[in-house]
């Protein structure tokens, strides 16, 4: 058996199930764990019966580790989310020591073939990671790490361990949902992995973890009823802040990378559609009050601006028949390029104003630590999916 966990509440069970769906379908072998956040989503995975999608209770977690217990209070809901990333598997490896190894997978995830992927690299590694892979216009984002936490594989030995180990400590000492030198949320820790734990293997196949951040930096192409990246079958994609809102409207959530053309998203957020409404029927008899998903939207821009550049590029689709319409004629691919240029206008603007005051707070009289200064400008926050 191949052995995945992940974790949900009773308002993204949609997601969580339809990723377990497609999974079950690339890889018959799969058996999903998922820490059910509330009582809610844990009758429900409960209720599919299915010996291969097993819950595991937060009660659970919480009880075997004290200290992640304690500092829930001092965490924002999506903060303490964030910190529970090392401790559910590696509480599985520990209460299953019959598990070699346990890949963790975030559930806005979905898979089109078989993951052999990763299980060739797990074969000669300690600890698999995903890069984020971003396109040059949007490097400036590792700011918030090299790696993504979307996918992450662990081998059941001292080296896998330790790394879980660390990743712990670490998230349970800072795991913010903000930018600090060298930290962010759950993720910028990896970063220091490949130099720190040994048998740390990046998975570089192009189909594994192909997000809204990442496709431009690939060669995606139909064929033969697949997608195909670089050349290399997709195997899972990563559809982070995809939002619906209703039955024939969405929010893609790719404002901020570049929208996709017409045949691409159709083909692909099309099958995340019917998948979301398989999920959907499998909840409804068991759930019949449990609200569709409605993922908050997150970013730093006001509302209202949002709005105006999403109508510009077109990143709000309708469903019409097979397929997702913008309305924009192919404009939405260039978003990401247009709206990194403009923010470092912007950055570079506010650097500019801020000179007066950096000379003024060098001058004898009204000297003040550089330090002091910049800790004064805001720091840019964004969800790690």
């Amino acid at each position: 058996m191949n052995h995945y966990c992940t974790y949900f509440d009773r308002r993204y069970a949609q997601p969580g199930l339809a990723m377990w769906l497609s999974l079950k379908r690339c890889d018959a072998a799969a058996v999903l764990w998922v820490l059910c956040l509330d009582d809610a989503t844990a009758e429900l995975v409960r209720g599919q019966a299915e010996p291969d999608l097993r819950a595991v209770p937060l009660a659970e977690l919480e009880a075997a580790d004290p200290a992640l217990a304690a500092v829930r209070s001092r965490r924002t809901w999506v903060e303490y989310v964030f910190t529970l990333s090392p401790c559910l598997p590696r509480h599985l490896l520990g209460r299953e020591p019959g598990l070699a190894v346990i890949t963790y997978v975030d559930a806005d995830m979905a898979f089109f073939s078989a993951p052999t992927a990763l299980s060739e690299v797990m074969r000669g590694a300690n600890v698999l990671v995903v890069g984020h892979r971003f396109p040059a216009f949007l490097r400036q984002c590792e700011v918030r790490g090299r790696f993504n936490v979307g996918i992450l594989g662990f081998r059941n030995n001292a080296v896998g361990r330790a790394c879980l180990d660390d990743w712990r400590v670490r998230c349970l000492e800072w795991c913010h949902d903000r930018v600090e030198p060298g930290r962010y949320a759950d993720q910028k820790y990896l970063d220091a992995w490949p130099g720190r734990f040994p048998g740390t293997i990046e998975c570089r196949h192009p189909g594994v973890n192909l997000a809204p951040w990442n496709w431009l930096s690939h060669d995606c192409r139909l064929a033969g009823g697949r997608m195909w990246v670089d050349g290399k079958p997709l195997v899972a994609f990563h559809f982070a802040r995809f939002r619906p809102l209703g039955r024939v409207r969405a929010d893609s959530g790719q404002l901020e990378y570049g929208v996709m053309p017409l045949r691409l998203r159709s083909w692909l957020y099309g099958r995340y559609w019917k998948l979301l409404g398989e999920a959907r029927d499998r909840i409804r008899p068991l759930a019949p009050d449990l609200p569709e998903t409605r993922r908050a939207a997150r970013g730093d821009r006001a509302a209202w601006k949002t709005k105006a550049l999403q109508s510009a590029f077109g990143s709000v689709w309708w469903r019409v028949g097979p397929w997702w319409i913008s309305g924009r004629g192919g404009l939405g691919r260039f978003s990401g390029r247009v709206l990194a240029w403009f923010d470092q206008r912007v950055k570079r603007s506010a650097a500019v104003a801020r000179l007066p005051r950096i000379r003024a707070a060098l001058r004898p009289e009204g000297r003040r630590p550089v330090a002091a200064l910049a800790a004064e400008e805001p720091v840019e926050s964004e969800h790690r999916r």
